[in-house]
């Protein structure tokens, strides 16, 4: 039997981000560089693993704005001409310094890529989400999912009927775009709070992932906290993230994306290029955006080298089996004082870091699971697997935690966003209120109430707290969270009234397509308690 169980876990996931009112809406293009930079990529690394048939195992969630953008009609045609876009660069930045003698090498690496880009989303017909479901179905891939809106579930633990609506919903999106029933569920900032684990195994889900303080400070404390999964009373599974799993990818300092030879993100050639060249990479008024072709490698902060992508890629190559050398070398230190059950190492990261962030990191990636797949001292497997193998479980009522700055939540009640605690409060018991009163309405009052419904999942989003606590797109941030709770709140108005705006009605349901099925009884938890 093996050592050791290696559980890698993605969680995709961006911000609802659908602007048919623009043609061109600056903050779409985060999902495009996401499907360019790591979505694409990934299920080209799944693609050639599934070639090969090793015998590799994943844990992918997806979460249910994610999911919802790349099946978007609209979406899918202006990531067409993302690509178009990124064409026609790569042609002229090729006509320019293919022949570099510092820079060829790495321009000629990007022309390259976006043709390859090309080629996968063609061959998929713009759907990518149907290419993950292939490989769930293969085996090679567990799909998850995640809340309906990201929401940080611990701030709402106080309105089990907004918790309940927020899991059921995103279950029920996901489950309808790709005909599977998600058994596990990616908790949002890996929050968790008393009423959690009830409201997800109502919902049918059997397992999530914790920060390794949730199991660490347990009541009772588990025998391995850190090395075998655990199990909540009311029978949710619970795997805790690996600290030294996540250091090595994460750490700014000590993480492989910080080597020298890997490409720098940040240095992009909309800096550097003249106008003209860039030119369909200028927003509204003349500023340059990201263009995705990077030349540059993590050297010196002013003086950096020119990329070279073969080296690159062998240190992402050599990094990969260190890696796994030492989630070996940590499972038998583990195995040697267990009794009898493999021990399991947790190591959780947002999808977006490997290939967007750091651009060799699917190669990584595949290399973890090649390298992996070859040794009989380790195997990959998801917490699902270990789930069903009749492993052992230490039953216990989880700290309540979260992984990011901290550990208990301080991102999301930050003197930048905490401000937004008061009406999301006014407006989840508003919700729960309008929900129990027209739960039997039709027509446009019915339409009005689900519509309500939806304002409330986006406003309740993790993301909006996240951009403004990290200085990203913080007027973005404002703007949406302000829009969905006026929109809420007249919604509220006209069904506490006698008149509903049905011309407005029809444009906010055109605009805010996320959750077309919402179902006012998943408010009711606390009504059926």
């Amino acid at each position: 039997m093996a050592t050791g169980i290696l559980a890698l876990i993605l969680h995709a996931h961006l911000p609802f981000v659908r602007h048919p009112e623009h043609d061109d809406h600056l903050e779409e293009r985060w999902l495009f560089e996401a499907m360019a930079g790591s979505y694409l990529p990934l299920l080209g690394a799944l693609d050639r693993l599934a070639r090969d048939g090793l015998p590799a195992r994943l844990t992918l969630s997806l979460s249910p704005p994610l999911v919802a953008m790349l099946r978007d009609p609209l979406l899918q045609q202006r990531f067409d001409r993302h690509l178009a876009r990124l064409d026609r660069l790569g042609a002229r930045e090729f006509a320019r310094a293919a022949n570099d003698p510092a820079f060829g090498p790495a321009v000629r690496h990007h022309v390259d890529h976006v043709r390859a880009l090309r080629v996968a989303w063609d061959a998929l017909g713009g759907d990518l989400v149907s290419a993950f479901v292939a490989h769930q179905r293969a085996g090679l891939v567990d799909l998850w999912t995640s809340s309906a809106t990201h929401a940080y579930l611990p701030a709402l633990a106080h309105h089990p009927g907004v918790v309940r609506a927020q899991i059921a919903a995103g279950l029920d999106l996901v489950r309808r775009e790709t005909g599977l029933r998600a058994r596990g569920f990616w908790l949002p900032e890996c929050g968790i709070a008393p009423g959690v684990a009830q409201a997800l195994r109502r919902e049918g889900v059997r397992c999530t992932a914790v920060e390794t303080h949730a199991l660490l400070d347990a009541s009772p404390r588990p025998h391995a906290p850190a090395a075998r999964p655990a199990i909540t009373p009311e029978g949710l599974c619970l795997v805790a993230r690996d600290v030294a799993s996540g250091r090595q990818v994460w750490s700014r300092d000590a993480g492989y994306p910080g080597d020298p030879w890997y490409r720098e993100f940040h240095r992009d050639l909309a800096q550097t290029a003249d106008r003209d060249t860039v030119r369909e990479f200028l927003d509204a008024n003349g500023a340059r955006q990201p263009t995705g072709f990077k030349y540059f490698r993590v050297t010196g902060d002013e003086r950096k080298q020119p990329w070279e992508p073969a080296k690159a890629r062998a240190r992402a190559k050599a990094h990969a089996a260190h890696f796994v050398d030492e989630r070996a070398r940590h499972a038998r230190w583990l195995a040697e004082r267990l009794d009898g059950d493999a021990p399991i190492v947790t190591a959780p990261y947002d999808c977006e870091l490997f290939g967007h962030w750091w651009f060799e990191g699917v190669h990584f990636l595949e290399d973890v699971l090649r390298v992996t797949a070859a040794r009989d001292d380790l195997r990959t497997a998801t917490p699902l697997d270990v789930v069903a193998s009749g492993a052992r479980f230490d039953v216990v009522t989880p700290e309540p935690s979260s992984w990011g700055d901290g550990g208990y939540s301080a991102v999301w009640l930050d003197p930048a966003n905490v401000w937004m605690l008061r009406p999301i409060d006014h407006a989840c018991t508003t919700m729960v209120r309008l929900a129990r009163a027209h739960r039997d309405a039709t027509g446009l009052r019915a339409r009005a109430a689900r519509q309500a419904a939806r304002e409330l999942l986006l406003l309740t989003g993790s993301d909006w707290p996240f951009l403004l606590r990290t200085g990203t797109a913080p007027h973005y941030a404002r703007a949406r969270f302000e829009a969905h709770l006026a929109r809420f709140d007249r919604l509220a108005s006209m069904l506490d009234g006698d008149a509903i705006d049905a011309d407005w009605l029809a444009d906010l349901e055109a605009r805010d397509t996320l959750l077309a099925h919402v179902d006012l009884d998943w408010f009711l938890a606390g009504d059926l308690a």
